[in-house]
Formats: structure tokens, sequence, C-alpha cells
């Protein structure tokens, strides 16, 4: 295929991506009111959950393949190499570029927002990044552990289950009384599939497994078509994956972010990549440890310090009381810049 067809290939990949996102915020607004949960419950868990679906299975489809094959043993040693960056990568992405993101949008929308800044509900917004730092940096650290210590591995991978599930229970029982105080879900607009059936929760959750089903087929086509794009260019498609892929199953996120940005659904926003971070940095990294032998090479050990830097920074901005602006997510914007340096400078 010519690099015309590759690019117009990837932006119909992108249009389904953006429209599917769409439809699921649309769905998760309304199974959200629907249900009586809280911005922080809907954002955190059934949004961040539902959008972490794409890169989630990237990671589950390398390694569990590799094993159930029965591929050469180095395509095995590759395939659990691709699953270890994927699971680390995930989590890189979004305490980085997508909040970078998530500033800039908060600026483009000040004038329709009144506002420059993004107002999460704090108490939400500090649970996510606290269980986040614990658990991801739990599962880096593992790492490092010899082979030999089978034992305290497989310990730490049951923890970072648990510790995923403790925080599903802290989040829903915070729930009632964040409904109470005012940060109740309300649909921005109706269900769109309501205007051709009537407003139920059936057709809510057929709108929601229709928006997630075309969430994974166009993340799934815009990473296929970075590899065709890869082999025209003549870049290695594992340095151009480790920039690009990423961007790709990461965008439900960021488009469903953006949406609840600019209709100042900011906990939702938040919460969204927060609540994502969450189970990308617990129950994924709980699957590498069982299945794989979850050790780094320099540029997936890069990607894991400076996913810690980020969110240690924001954690910082939410102990502060800092308003969070634009500005103060540059920062996480710089840190993505400095790995994309350290990918190319590593396959240059």
């Amino acid at each position: 295929m010519s690099l015309s067809h590759e690019i117009l290939l990837l932006l119909f990949y992108l249009v389904i991506i953006v429209v599917a996102c769409e439809l699921f915020a649309n769905a998760i607004e309304s199974l959200g009111a629907k249900l009586n949960f809280s911005e922080g419950v809907t954002g955190s868990i059934f949004a961040a959950v539902g959008t972490a679906l794409p890169e989630s299975m990237v990671p589950v489809v390398a390694i569990v393949g590799a094993w159930t094959s029965g591929n050469s043993e180095l395509s095995q040693h590759v395939a659990e190499e691709v699953g270890v960056g994927a699971i680390l990568g995930a989590p890189f992405m979004l305490s980085t570029l997508a909040f970078c993101l998530a500033g800039g949008a908060t600026y483009y929308f000040r004038k329709k927002r009144n506002t420059n800044s993004l107002k999460p509900e704090p108490t939400g917004f500090r649970r996510d990044i606290e269980f986040f730092l614990v658990a991801f940096t739990l599962a880096f650290i593992v790492a490092f552990l010899p082979q030999s210590l089978k034992l305290v591995r497989l310990f730490v991978a049951i923890m970072l289950i648990i510790l995923y599930f403790y925080y599903v229970l802290e989040t829903v029982k915070a729930s009632e009384k964040l409904v109470a105080s005012g940060h109740g879900v309300e649909e921005s607009n109706p269900l769109y599939i309501s205007r051709v059936f009537s407003d139920h929760m059936t057709f809510v959750v057929i709108q929601l497994l229709v928006a997630v089903g075309f969430i994974i087929f166009g993340a799934k086509g815009f990473v296929h078509g970075v590899e065709g794009l890869s082999n025209i260019l003549g870049i290695p498609v594992i340095a151009l994956s480790l920039i690009i892929v990423p961007i790709a199953t990461e965008l439900p996120e960021k488009v469903n972010s953006v949406i609840w940005i600019r209709s100042s659904k900011d906990t939702m926003a938040v919460g969204n990549l927060s609540g994502a971070m969450v189970f990308q940095g617990s129950m994924l990294p709980a699957l590498g440890i069982f299945l794989t032998p979850w050790t780094m090479n320099l540029t997936v050990m890069a990607s894991g310090l400076l996913t810690i830097i980020a969110a240690l920074w924001l954690y910082y901005c939410i102990r502060r009381g800092i308003e969070i602006r634009a500005r103060h997510l540059v920062l996480n914007g710089i840190l993505y810049i400095i790995f994309v340096g350290i990918v190319i400078y590593g396959y240059a």
C-alpha cells in the first residue's frame, strides 16, 4: 500500500475511535445517572475499565498467545517482552501525555467552561493516585527481584489483585456521600439510542457494548495501520510502536476525558484517566507477574521511572491543594517527550 493510503486508513480508524468514545461517554453518563452513582464511581471504575479494554488486550493476547500457541522459545521471549512493555507502557501514557492533553483541553475550553482550571472532586482524585502509586511501585520493584524468589513474586501479584478490589470497594463506599454533596452523575444529553428506542437500562447496556466493540475494533485497526506505516517508512516497528501504538490504544481515555472537560464534568474526566491508571497499574501487572519472568529492559525501565515521577507530581499538586491549570500539566508532557527521545536514541 502507498503512504497516502496508510495515512487515510489511520485517519479512518481514528474517526471510528472518536465516534465510539462519544457513544461510550453518553452511555456511561446514562448508566451512572440511572444507578445513582457518583461521578467518581462512574469515571474511575465504569469508564476507566471500559476504555482500558483496547490496551489491556495487547499484553493479554501477546502473553497468553505465546503460552498456548506452541511457538519457539525466541518467539515466546519476544511476546513476553512486548507484554511487559505494554503493561507498564499504558500507565505511562496516561500519567504523562493523557494528563498533559487534559490540561490542554482545559485551556482550550476555558471560555465555554468559564474557568481555566481543572477541578475534579479532590478526595477521589487523591485516592486514585495513592492507590496507583502503591500498586505500580510494587509491580515495578518486583521486576528487579531474583527469579528464584517465586513465592515473593506470586505474593505481590495476589496483593495487587486484592488492592484493586479494595480500591473499588472504597470508591463505591464513598459514592453515596458524594452524590449527597452534589457529585452525582447528570446526563449532558439523552441516551443517543433512545432517539430510536426507549430510554431503558437495556438500551443503555446495548449502546455501551456497541461502543466498546467499536473502540476495540478501531484501536486494533490503528495498531495494524502503524505496522504497515513502519514497513513503508523503513522504521523498526518496535520503535514506532513504542511511540505511536500506546497513543492509539489510550485514545479512548483521552477522547472521553476531553468530551467531559468540554462539558465541565472534571471529576469524570480526571477519574477516567486516574481510574484507568489504578486498573492498569495493579490488575495487568499481576497478570504479567503470574505468566512472565517479569523483567525489564532499559526502555521499559525508563518508562516506569517516568510514570512514577509523573504520578508523584500529580500527588504533590493534590496534597498542596494546587488549583490545577494547563501549565501545571506541562511537566507531564515534558516527561513523555523525554521518553520519545530515549526511544529514538535507543533505536537510532
